[in-house]
């Protein structure tokens, strides 16, 4: 699924700041849209988690904003799987205005398949998801996701 569109939506007029942009929060609701699309896909949908009471965990979040998004547009988010194992997914998400190929936006997300109730806890995904996943994974020589990647935030000193 490298790069493949997971999520399409207008900008709502709720979502747009004082400059006429889309306000810094909703980044992160879209791409939370996002992930409940991609987890539709991958069979971690609401039968599963009805079923198993099994769901995805949001460990960690990076967020890089790179152009600005207008209250008229509207965004289509890309998922790139960037690792996997037994219990976690390292997705990068591409944001772009539609009929534009520029990346606005990015997020990189860790996710943990967790066992809810009285023992909540990390659990291993089922054989069927596992191989769901494994089919995002980008064929072997495809480019890199584009995306900054993690890194620390932080002042330079003089």
């Amino acid at each position: 699924m490298a790069g493949t569109t997971v999520y399409r939506t207008k900008v709502l007029p709720d979502w747009v700041d004082y400059n006429g942009h889309l306000r810094d929060a909703y980044y992160v609701l879209a791409l939370s849209l996002a992930t409940d699309e991609l987890m539709d896909r991958i069979g971690l949908d609401a039968a599963y988690r009805a079923r198993t009471a099994c769901t995805l965990f949001s460990l960690e979040m990076h967020l890089h904003w790179l152009h600005e998004v207008k209250g008229t547009d509207l965004i289509e988010i890309d998922a790139n799987l960037l690792g996997a194992d037994k219990k976690r997914l390292h997705v990068g998400y591409d944001v772009r205005v539609a009929g534009q190929s520029a990346v606005v936006a990015t997020g990189e997300f860790m996710f943990l398949h967790v066992q809810q109730g009285e023992k909540t806890g990390a659990a291993a995904f089922p054989p069927a998801v596992a191989a769901a996943i494994a089919a995002l994974a980008a064929p072997p020589g495809s480019p890199p996701w584009a995306g900054p990647g993690s890194r620390a935030m932080a002042l330079g000193r003089r």
